[in-house]
Order: C-alpha cells, then structure tokens, then sequence
C-alpha cells in the first residue's frame, strides 16, 4: 500500500515513522520547506489537493493539520475512495461531521479517526482487565490532563478559534471524552461542565471541567487544562470490586503507570499490583496497525467519525452553556 501525509508538523512526523511497512510516497505541508526537509525522498507539496491529484495511486492517506482543514481534507479524499486516517478531533463541529459520516457510507473506504491514547499499553492492559471482570461493575471516572503552555502559546493557532475551533476543551479534553466512553462502552445523556479563560490571553478556553452521565448513571468527572503548569495525566476507574488508575504518559508527563487495586471481601487496604511502562510510547504504532487492520476486514474497528461526532457535541453543549453563563 502507499501513503501520502497532509502536514508535516509534530503529528504528521510521528505518523510517518510507524508506518508498519506502508510505503511513504508524497506529502504536503502550507511550509513547504519543512515538508522537504522532513522527507527529503519524497514528493513534497504546498498544496495537498494538487498532491492527490498527481498521486492517484496512493491508497491511503493521514491527515494531521489545524483543526479547522481536517473537514476538507477528509471530503476529497473521501470523494477520492482512499482510506483515511484522520487525526482528532476530525472537525471542529458536530455538523461538519454529519456531512463527513454521509459521504463516507455513500464512497465506502475507512475512516479511522487518530485518538491514539486508547493505544497507550496502560489503557490496552486497563482494558482488557475491566473485560476479565478485575474491577467488577464500572461507577464511574474521575481523570484529570493538563500542562502548562510555554511563552507565545496564547498566539499559536490553538489559541485562534477559526483554527482550532475552541480551546483546552478541544485539545486534550477530547481526549478524556474519547476515553470515558470507550472505558464505559457507553454515550453520555447529561451534560454539565463549564469552561473558561484564566491565564492565557486569547478567545479560547484555557479549563473545562465535565460532568458526564450515562444512561447507568455511571458518571466521568473530567477536568483539562494549560495552566496546570506541571504536565500531568491521570485517570481513574472505579469499579464495585477495585480500582484502576492510570498515571503518566511517557516523556515530560511523567513514567507511564498502570495501578490496580483490588478491594479484599474484609475490604480495607487492598492488594496493589503495578505495571510501570518505561519504554518509549507505542500507541502511534498500535494505532496504525490498527487502522490497517480495519482496511483489511473492510470494516471501521474505531475510532469511528461517530465517536468524533459524540466528543464534539459534549463540547459544543458545554460551550453554549458557558456562553449562557457569561451573560448572566
């Protein structure tokens, strides 16, 4: 099979380095230097439509750009049957995403949308011990993911929301949606949460904090931010037996670190078991196994344009209603 890459930064760059034997053959980038120097060997482009238009026969393609492109992209490549790996969070509305889901059920091909943190080894093992029955009935969540930002972070194009399409919430709150309800195999029919600019001088939000309920009541307690000042991730799943709890993520978030407790009938203290995970982070490798997995069974594994679709409108009710909020 042969790939193209639509943007050449950080994202697009990891993608191209876990490419499970899929030959690379163009990219493209609105700086076209920086896609010539990353991929010196391949065909680089300033404009990805004039990309796959002189490169019919790449099959699949990856796009990892500003928020705001992602929904294009994913039209003409759709249009153009190739599979699509299309990172988070897809669109920067619930609607774009509709449009998206309706084209793809009409052209066929794979969309696989990039939350790779469910790649992440702890989450594949805490998984796969909540299915063995480890931590009994899920109750619910509580997770927390955040950094600090860096000098100019407030105009960098996050913090434009005609790029990004919001702030924090859109960033790495995304993410603890995604994996709230792939943990609780389950969609959120009550939505709280209020999000709000603190520190960083732009028009987007640097906190949100959620409240989510299922239809069980089983509730995930999320809070995402860029004034945490220290990188940290942690997430926490509480079950009737036991618990788990996630901590780290590799490099400046700290060691990745999967901790299980499991509640003894006396109950008290209960016996821990921990997995550390020291080694460099896998999940991009996972993932895109994953994905062409999905190509090969001709079927979406996940994450699906649904799941997208799912994560976005959380936010976007929780943007209306700290927008209400502001004008009480």
């Amino acid at each position: 099979m042969k790939a193209a890459i639509i943007g050449c930064g950080l994202i697009g760059k990891r993608r191209a380095t876990n490419l499970q034997g899929v030959e690379l053959i163009a990219c493209a980038d609105i700086y076209l230097e920086r896609a010539k120097k990353l991929f010196p060997k391949r065909a680089a482009y300033e404009n990805w439509e004039k990309m796959l238009d002189e490169n019919q026969e790449i099959d699949l393609v990856i796009a990892a750009t500003s928020h705001s492109e992602l929904p294009r992209i994913a039209q003409k490549v759709i249009k153009s049957q190739k599979h699509l790996l299309l990172e988070k969070p897809a669109a920067t509305s619930s609607l774009q995403i509709d449009k998206l889901e309706a084209l793809a059920q009409e052209k066929g091909g794979i969309v696989h949308v990039g939350y790779n943190h469910r790649y992440h080894r702890a989450f594949q093992k805490a998984k796969k011990l909540i299915e063995q029955g480890a931590i009994g009935e899920l109750m619910y969540i509580r997770a927390r993911y955040g950094h600090g930002g860096r000098i100019g972070y407030d105009k960098e194009w996050r913090a434009h929301p005609h790029l990004s399409g919001g702030g924090e919430l859109m960033d790495q709150g995304v993410h603890l949606i995604d994996l709230s309800r792939w943990i609780l195999e389950s969609s959120f029919c009550e939505i709280q949460g209020f999000s709000h600019t603190y520190f960083w001088d732009m028009p987007v939000e640097d906190n949100g904090f959620l409240l989510l309920k299922t239809p069980k009541n089983q509730i995930a307690f999320l809070h995402a931010s860029c004034t945490e000042w220290k990188n940290l991730f942690s997430f926490e799943i509480y079950g009737k037996k036991g618990k788990l709890m996630i901590d780290g993520l590799g490099g400046s978030y700290g060691l990745e670190k999967l901790t299980y407790y499991k509640m003894l009938k006396e109950m008290g203290p209960p016996e821990t078991v921990i997995w550390e995970y020291p080694r460099q982070d896998n999940s991009w490798e996972v993932e895109f196994k994953h994905f062409l997995q999905s190509i090969k069974e001709g079927k979406n594994l996940g994450p699906t344009l649904a799941d997208a679709k799912e994560t976005l409108k959380i936010i976007e009710t929780v943007y209306e209603s700290s927008k209400q909020m502001a004008l009480l």
